[in-house]
């Protein structure tokens, strides 16, 4: 048991985590950041149960992943194998955050983006761009901007690729990729690199 998580949750949810940790029975690995997911759940040869957290998120964000996958747990252990992201999920997920909900865990001005994604939760915070931002705290990580920040018509780097800023259509960014001249839409929350100019 990784008990370092004191320091990755907030304080006044310390005694539910404790109490869900003890309860489920599994191992918590705090890990280095992974690009492609914040955290997983899985069995382990020897039977044992692993959840896994990047160790570069915030509080908030560290909280609410946390307890997704404590939901993948309980829910493989209540109804077996299911859809991972289906209806016994959402509904487990949705029970097991509902003392987190409250102002001296999250902040008052977080709770309404929450209450909000609680009405479905997705696979993915990140897909609800509002509450990604806002559990931010609508800050990007150091050296790098939210896509918005980007001018009309000014220049970025994503995975090692140049684009140019286009249009916003609804939520999304139109941006023209300089290598291969293809436009790819962009999600507001995405963190990218700004480029004074193009290189070609």
């Amino acid at each position: 048991m990784d008990l370092d998580y004191h320091n990755y949750v907030p304080l006044k949810a310390i005694p539910f985590v404790q109490f869900l940790i003890d309860k489920h029975s599994f191992d918590l690995k705090i890990v280095n950041q992974r690009q492609t997911k914040h955290g997983d759940f899985r069995q382990l040869p020897n039977g044992r149960f692993q959840i896994t957290v990047n160790n570069n998120l915030n509080k908030y964000q560290f909280l609410l992943t946390l307890v997704h996958e404590i939901a993948h747990h309980v829910t493989h252990q209540k109804f077996g194998r299911v859809q991972p992201h289906g209806k016994e999920w959402k509904t487990v997920f949705q029970h097991l955050m509902l003392p987190f909900l409250n102002p001296e865990i999250y902040p008052i001005q977080m709770l309404p983006y929450l209450a909000n994604y609680f009405k479905n939760p997705k696979a993915s915070t990140d897909t609800d761009v509002n509450l990604s931002l806002v559990l931010r705290g609508n800050v990007a990580e150091n050296g790098k901007k939210f896509i918005f920040d980007i001018p009309l018509g000014g220049f970025f780097e994503f995975k090692k690729n140049i684009y140019k800023r286009g249009n916003k259509r609804r939520t999304r960014f139109e941006c023209l990729n300089m290598s291969n001249n293809k436009i790819y839409l962009f999600n507001q929350n995405v963190e990218i690199i700004e480029h004074k100019a193009a290189r070609r």
